[in-house]
Order: structure tokens, then sequence, then C-alpha cells
């Protein structure tokens, strides 16, 4: 520990809370987004590639520099590199606000990405050298956890307040307050603490890791647009493989690593980032998707629609605060199998929706699918921390949010392009309608309701009624999707988790397998 000063019982919890409002901001972030994407794209008229590509920039940037970041923190000091991305990020956030055209809101999503990588893995491995006891820094991870999932449910019904009343971009300077706050609050009680051996973080591998998670996520997105043999998929995706290829090989040769190879010889590591991987992969798809549900479908006001997932994640808060006590009574592995098997119910259940679906139907799921998330992370997560050394905590958590913040990109991507897919071919528009209006309206739900405003009476009625139910044919057919995803997820943890203690001790840096075989 970098800061010599004790860290008393008070200064411990005051830490957690900076660190806990730090990870509800960013998680607020990313949900006020989906409920601002119909006045969003009602004032700027993005294509639908532009839409997905809105939705992705920020998880994009963070998943790609995540890595660097968290090596950065190690190295520099994460209580320095919290406080340099919190100021970065409340400005990125007004840049975002007050952006005039979809071009621009993409590079401003990116600014964001770039600050938010700063951020996040360094609250985790701030969490992780103050509370040195393994039952508290369960249990702090658990709230820490929870604060995130609460920011995904907080996130719509503050931002249905200001969108009911102020432009889409007023969303996103909420964020300037907070990050004041969490700017003064830091400088005041978080202590610092860097890894002392640490050497200087490796400048080619840094655009090897960057270039393979973006190269490969874009081909993924292109090709659900295009097709796997389009010149920018193959491209991409040849970039993304010969990166990663040439990142992990690096890996293997360096003293100090980006990824030291060695953590993923450790069963549970594996199994917890895979974890995460998954889970979150179906549950940022299914985020956005019911924003538009709620608004498009329903018609229901985005407040409306901010209230109404209001218990999903207030439920997963709830699940990261019983983790720990489910872990001391039924173990890691079955604590993780068990949050996942009842997200993949409530996914199944959301499988069966109509357009005169009722509310209380989403709800029962809802809450069943938010606990289970939240065991399954807080979990997760506390595993990943506990299995290296506090030392490399920075590194650790960069991956841990990695496989997070990948995982939400590749769901909206690939998710995503499963509900476009179905939607375009569940489609039936009235013979007759000229190309320049079919057009939009093939693309996506809320371009097609735009273009039917502008058709006359029945027409236009009879055009959005067909898109609504094309959107919940997909919505049906995405769930479906994934609840298999995340049943089989479940089944793999049992296996991978199995074993792992429910104290797991400290890691000495000596005792880790050895890099070369």
């Amino acid at each position: 520990m970098k800061d010599h000063s004790p860290i008393t019982d008070r200064r411990k919890w005051a830490t957690l809370a900076v660190a806990c409002l730090a990870a509800l901001l960013l998680s607020v972030d990313v949900t006020v987004l989906h409920l601002a994407l119909p006045q969003l794209v009602a004032d700027l008229r993005p294509s639908s590639t532009q839409i997905l590509w809105i939705g992705d920039a920020y998880g994009f940037a963070l998943a790609g520099l995540l890595i660097t970041m968290g090596n950065v923190g190690d190295r520099i000091g994460r209580r320095r590199l919290l406080l340099i991305g919190a100021v970065a990020f409340g400005a990125a956030s007004a840049v975002t606000a007050y952006a005039p055209t979809p071009e621009l809101l993409i590079a401003a999503r990116v600014l964001l990405g770039v600050a938010g990588a700063t951020i996040m893995p360094s609250t985790l491995s701030i969490i992780r050298n103050v509370f040195t006891d393994p039952k508290e820094r369960t249990t702090a991870v658990g709230l820490w956890s929870g604060m995130g999932a609460a920011g995904f449910a907080l996130g719509p019904v503050g931002g249905g307040l200001l969108l009911d009343h102020f432009w889409w971009g007023s969303v996103f300077l909420i964020n300037l307050p907070v990050m004041l706050l969490i700017v003064v609050a830091g400088f005041l009680v978080l202590p610092e603490s860097r890894n002392p051996a640490a050497g200087r973080v490796d400048l080619v591998s840094v655009p090897l890791s960057i270039a393979g998670v973006i190269g490969l996520i874009y081909a993924v997105k292109e090709a659900a647009a295009y097709g796997v043999t389009d010149a920018g998929v193959l491209a991409g995706g040849a970039v993304g493989i010969i990166a990663l290829a040439l990142f992990a090989r690096r890996q293997t040769r360096l003293a100090e690593p980006l990824i030291d190879v060695r953590l993923f010889r450790r069963r549970a590591f594996s199994a917890s980032v895979g974890a995460n991987l998954i889970a979150i992969f179906g549950m940022s798809a299914l985020s956005l998707i019911f924003a538009w549900y709620f608004q498009l479908v329903l018609g229901w006001s985005p407040l409306q629609a901010g209230l109404a997932g209001l218990p999903g994640g207030l439920s997963a808060a709830v699940g990261g605060v019983l983790a720990a006590g489910l872990i001391a009574r039924w173990g890691r592995a079955r604590t993780v199998a068990l949050g996942l098997a009842m997200a993949a119910v409530a996914f199944a259940c959301y499988g069966r929706i109509t357009p005169d679906t009722s509310y209380l139907y989403f709800l029962g799921p809802m809450i069943v699918c938010g606990v289970g998330i939240g065991l399954t992370f807080a979990v997760t997560n506390d595993t990943v921390l506990a299995s290296v050394p506090r030392e490399r905590a920075g590194a650790a958590a960069a991956i841990s949010e990695t496989s997070f913040e990948l995982g939400g990109a590749l769901g909206i991507a690939v998710l995503g392009s499963v509900l476009t897919g179905v939607y375009r071919g569940e489609l039936r528009l009235p013979e007759g309608l000229p190309g320049e209006v079919a057009a939009p309206v093939v693309e996506s739900l809320p371009t097609a309701l735009e273009a039917a405003t502008a058709l006359p009476g029945r027409l236009g009625e009879t055009v959005a009624e067909a898109a609504r139910l094309a959107f919940v044919a997909g919505v049906q057919v995405t769930a479906i999707t994934a609840a298999v995803m995340i049943a089989v997820l479940a089944a793999v943890s049992l296996a991978g988790l199995r074993g792992v203690p429910d104290v797991i001790p400290e890691i000495p840096e000596e005792l880790l397998p050895e890099a070369r075989g």
C-alpha cells in the first residue's frame, strides 16, 4: 500500500461508498441512453447502423482500454487514476449532451468509454486492497455489485423524469454533479495503492489488445448487418484474430505482461470471467429491448418505462447483498448456478410476451431475474479478485470488467442483430408502399414509427401496427436465445466453480502457476 496512513473502519466503508457511487453512475449512464434513444432518433435521425454504434461505442471503448487502464492504475496509483478519470468523464458527459449530429454523438460516446475505462477497474482494485479480511471483502464486493445493478434501475427513473421535461441530452448532464462529488470525496477519503514491483506498461501490447477486441466486435456487428462474406467483416475479423493471437503470445514472454496468462490456469478465475461475459451478454440486450418495448409498443412515457424496470434493478441489488450469506451456506458454485438458472427461467418467460401482455406478467420474472443476476455478479467478481495477489488487483479487476463490457457490447450487437433479423423477416407491409417509405420502416422499430407518423390516416396506423408485431416476434426469439445460453452457462459454472472454497485465502505472487509450460 502506497498510502501509509491508517485505514480505519470508518475510512474503509467511506472508501466503499465512493467506489459504489462511481459504479452506480457508470451503470446509470448505460441505461439512460437506452431510454433516450427514441427521442434521440427523432431529433438526430441516425441510420440503423448509427443507432447500434451509439449504443455500442461506449462499451467498445471501455472493453478495448480496461486492460490497459487497470495496469496503469497498478503502476501510477489507483486513486490517482480514478480521480483523473472522474474529471474526464464529467467533461465527456457535457460533450455528449450537446452533440448535434450522430457522428459527433458516437465520438463523444467513445470519449466517455475512455474515461470510464479509468474508473471501473480502479474502484474494484481499491476495494480489494482496502478490505483485506476475506469475509469483509466478499461483503464489500457484493455491495459494490449491488450498487452497479441498482444503477441499471435508477437510471431509467431519473432519465425518465428528465426526458418528460427536457431534451434527450439532459440525461447526460446528471453525471456532472455526481462526478464532482466523487472527485471531492475521493480526494478526502480514498487511500492510494499501487503495485510497488510493477514495471512499465508494454507499449506494444496496448495497441494489440485494443485492435484485437475492437476488431472482433466490429466483425460480429457488421456480419449481422451485411453477412459474413462482406469485405469489412472479413477484414475486421482478421485484424481481431491476428492482433489477439500476437497479444496472447507476447504476454507469455514479458516479465510484466498486461494480462498474466497464469491467472487463466486457475479454474475459479476462468470460470468467473466466463460467467460474467455470458450473463451480461443477455442482460444488456434485454435492457435495451424492453426500454423500446415499454415506450414504442405499449406507448408509455420515458418515466413510466423507467419505473417499470425499477423492480428488476433493485432486485439485483438485493441479490448482491445476499450473496455473501449464500456463499457461506451453499458454496460459490451452487450460488452462481442458482443465480444463472433464475435468470434463464425469467428469460424463457419473456419469450411468451405479446403486444397485449400485462405488466404484472413482467413483474415476477423481472424480480427473479434481478436477484439471480445480482447473486451471479457478486460471487464472480469476488472470486476473480480473491484469485490474484493484491498487487495485481487492478489488472484482475480490468479483466473482470473487460469481460463485463465485452459481453455487454456483444450482447447488443449479436442479440440486437437477432432481433433485427426476426423483425425484418416477420414484417408484413401493405402492398404498394413506396420504396422511400418502406426503407426506414424496415430498418428498426423507432424509425418505422417515425415514418408511420408521416403517412395518411389508416395507412400510417397499419404500418405502425405491423412494425410493432414484428418487433414483438423478434423479442420472443431473442429472449429464448438468451435463456438457452444462460441455462447452459449455469451448468458450466456449477462444474467450473466446484471445489472453490467459500473463503479464498490470500494468494502470494510466487504461488501462481508458471506462465510457461
